[in-house]
């Protein structure tokens, strides 16, 4: 789900929340704590047995839940002080929720778009041009720390591929855009600078925001240890890419993460 989308369905369930409260102010005669508290329950009772069903993800799940009893209590509190004098603890307890819940937003936002807009005119700009940047190599791609024998594997693979001394540089042919086919180019050396010709070069994209978008890939060996594809991501936003080697007993990972623009290629130049 994307930002647009999240304040959308956030925004119309708000607005059907204040619909149902005033029908239940106005037709049924309730209190407003007490039509606050239906609201809260029909939250309970509806939204979070359909989101179960359809699973957005923990964060855009945690979110919505939140903003919907936030909001719910926030009605029956507005209601319950009508007529009276306004005490700045209610209001405080509603402004910091206000705020952990933008914040929560603003990382949603990025998770799924990458750094843009205002942000990206605020923060600092990349030291490098590459679209595609190394991390730590490693060779279990999920929680392998949740698991000691894993954990130990990982530390040997890590030590043998220091040893082995590989060059593995890897990039895009062109930025990559929604939808648009862009050759991803994997240039594998030994400690050498000799190229590591043969090898099965494959790798997968994962998406932070939503395991269910993750996809993998192969390359082509073209020759002078040079492996390319074309891929097109069905996405845009930050992904994470996780790139294997495997020639004869050895195996090789490297991690990067990347950018997609959302824009397509021509409607951008």
């Amino acid at each position: 789900m994307g930002a647009n989308d999240l304040i959308m369905s956030i925004g119309l369930g708000v607005f059907a929340e204040l619909m149902i409260y005033m029908l239940l102010k106005r037709t049924f005669k309730l209190q407003a704590k007490a039509a606050a508290m239906a609201i809260a329950m029909l939250v309970v009772l509806a939204y979070v047995p359909w989101a179960i069903m359809v699973w957005p993800g923990a964060d855009v799940f945690s979110i919505h839940l939140a903003i919907y009893l936030t909001a719910a209590y926030a009605l029956g509190m507005i209601g319950s002080r009508q007529g009276k004098g306004w005490h700045w603890a209610p209001a405080l307890i509603v402004a910091f929720f206000v705020g952990v819940i933008t914040i929560n937003i603003v990382f949603v936002s990025v998770a799924e778009q990458g750094i843009t807009g205002l942000f990206a005119e605020l923060l600092p700009k990349p030291r490098s041009a590459d679209v595609a940047d190394s991390r730590f190599p490693g060779v279990v791609s999920h929680d392998y720390q949740e698991k000691e024998a894993l954990y130990n594997a990982y530390l040997v693979e890590v030590e043998e591929q220091k040893v082995r001394g590989w060059k593995v540089n890897k990039g895009w042919a062109a930025k990559p855009r929604l939808g648009v086919a862009t050759d991803l180019i994997a240039q594998v050396l030994d400690r050498d600078g000799v190229p590591v010709e043969g090898a099965k070069v494959s790798g997968s994209f994962l998406r932070t925001s939503n395991s269910r978008e993750d996809f993998s890939f192969d390359l082509v060996d073209v020759g002078s240890g040079e492996y390319r594809a074309p891929i097109t991501m069905p996405k845009h936003g930050l992904w994470q890419m996780v790139l294997m080697i495997h020639k004869g007993d050895d195996r090789h990972e490297v991690r990067a993460t990347t950018e997609v623009a959302s824009v397509p290629l021509l409607e951008a130049e």
